[in-house]
């Protein structure tokens, strides 16, 4: 079954789920530190995050308020008021047989972000932005020849996690993955979370459901779990447009539940019958006071928010007459934009074309091959330095190539590039005297090419500054040897 068979018969419906692990330096209840991802299991521990009987739970201030900020961020308004509930269930990974959630009363609701999809915006609504617990971790062992068992590892258990739960307004598995992607650009510009999918401090479940093309009830969902990267999401909910579709198609009744993504195989499985709100039995959870969130407080947490993807890549056109692409490349990063904007601000006439295309250019190819970030290149490369590397360029020091190769240079040593032209001496050859000297050798080590371009073949310049440039091992200015060599050519 096609796509284009699909959407004519069947609308999408899609919603997602997104938890992301909040940027604190403590758990969302306790003191305990929450950078439990490399540390040896069950280390970050403490009676409250155990869920040892007798324990009371305090509340993260930083956690609310990088929860405020991120709902602010997604045009959601803040509730005057919010409670934490107890959401009661029970699972080996969740240490006190119910997680401190938020049900009824969230921090944030009644948002929305706009995707661009096939040159179409898309306004994606934010039912709600809330705050609760994350759980421990399951590690499932297989013995050999002997039963599997499981350990338990609570360094996770406890660090303040954020839920964003959109409106059911996608309509392709395309939309899902930018929506996603735009989120994650927005988390990582506020600063409020890593956002990694691979290493699940941005995880998403995924609802979807099809209705017959021109209906508005919503039929029963399905809830898709496992996704670890944004591909996952994808194919996953392709996938099941297509399993649902099929049993629609044979009069088969797709039931609410829930099921795992299996990313090897490219499928589905059912894993268990969907659960309602009433089924984890909520109440106000008894130990942790209200919140109240006057005026004043969301005005200083409104202030904190820096200036958000979407504005910067209008501001990155308007200001910098960027193409839309070059903005959007710079703005999908916070700190790629910082840096670029860095190099504007070093004041040496640097063009923003230039400074665009050398960071999406060298510097974003050197990051990638190195698997390295913005922060570490520029310890060794300084916006500045960039800068001037580029100035010395557009005034015809160095050519480009050469440029490319000291910018190489700049980051395996850390030095300037004044430094590495003079240690290598690779300043451009503009010295009239010298290249004419360097033309004549070339014009009488290659006859044959001289015969061919005075026998009308203009391509034999080329080659003849080809040959000058090796000569001058790249130094030569190529517009100045050009026009020499032509000079030579037509008083021979």
């Amino acid at each position: 079954m096609t796509d284009a068979t699909i959407s004519s018969k069947y609308e999408t419906v899609i919603g997602l789920e997104v938890h992301a692990q909040l940027a604190t330096a403590s758990k969302m209840y306790c003191r305990c530190a929450s950078d439990y991802a490399d540390a040896p299991p069950n280390t970050r521990v403490c009676p409250v995050c155990l869920g040892l009987p007798g324990v009371l739970p305090v509340i993260n201030k930083k956690a609310v308020e990088f929860t405020m900020m991120t709902a602010l961020a997604l045009n959601c308004t803040i509730a005057p008021n919010s409670k934490f509930d107890r959401k009661n269930y029970a699972y080996p990974d969740l240490m006190k047989g119910y997680q401190i959630s938020q049900y009824d009363e969230p921090i944030g609701r009644q948002g929305w972000i706009d995707v661009a999809v096939d040159g179409k915006i898309r306004r994606i609504g934010i039912t709600r932005v809330h705050l609760e617990e994350d759980v421990a971790k399951l590690l499932h062992r297989d013995e050999l020849g002997g039963p599997g068992y499981s350990l338990v590892d609570v360094n996770r258990s406890g660090v303040p996690l954020m839920e964003i739960v959109s409106e059911p307004d996608m309509r392709t598995p395309e939309e899902a993955r930018q929506y996603l992607m735009k989120l994650r650009t927005i988390l990582r510009y506020l600063g409020v979370s890593v956002a990694n999918m691979e290493e699940g401090s941005f995880r998403c479940d995924a609802n979807i459901s099809l209705r017959p093309t021109g209906e508005t009830k919503f039929n029963p969902k399905v809830e898709v779990k496992n996704m670890n990267s944004f591909r996952a999401v994808f194919r996953a909910l392709e996938y099941e447009e297509v399993r649902q579709a099929k049993d629609y198609d044979n009069g088969v009744r797709v039931p609410q539940e829930t099921r795992g993504w299996q990313d090897e195989k490219g499928v589905t499985v059912s894993q268990r019958s969907k659960e309602f709100a009433h089924d984890y039995r909520y109440f106000p959870e008894p130990d942790l006071p209200p919140l109240q969130f006057d005026e004043k407080w969301i005005a200083q947490i409104r202030a904190r928010l820096p200036e958000l993807p979407e504005a910067r890549q209008t501001r990155f056109v308007s200001d910098y007459q960027l193409s839309d692409y070059d903005a959007a490349i710079l703005t999908s990063a916070r700190d790629i934009a910082d840096y670029f904007e860095g190099v504007l601000s070093a004041d040496l006439n640097v063009t923003a074309k230039d400074a665009a295309n050398w960071v999406n250019g060298e510097v974003a190819r050197i990051l990638n091959a190195a698997n390295a970030n913005i922060d570490a290149f520029s310890v060794k490369v300084p916006a500045a330095a960039l800068a001037k590397l580029i100035a010395v360029t557009a005034k015809g020091a160095i050519n480009t190539a050469t440029a490319k190769t000291v910018l190489e240079e700049m980051w395996q040593s850390g030095k300037t590039p004044e430094a590495i032209i003079s240690e290598k001496g690779l300043a451009q050859i503009s010295d009239d005297s010298a290249l004419r000297d360097m033309a004549a050798k070339i014009i009488g080590d290659n006859p044959a090419a001289v015969a061919d371009f005075k026998a009308g073949k203009e391509q034999s310049l080329k080659f003849l500054v080809g040959q000058m440039m090796k000569l001058s091992k790249g130094r030569a200015n190529p517009a100045v040897a050009s026009d020499i060599i032509l000079q030579k050519l037509k008083e021979s």
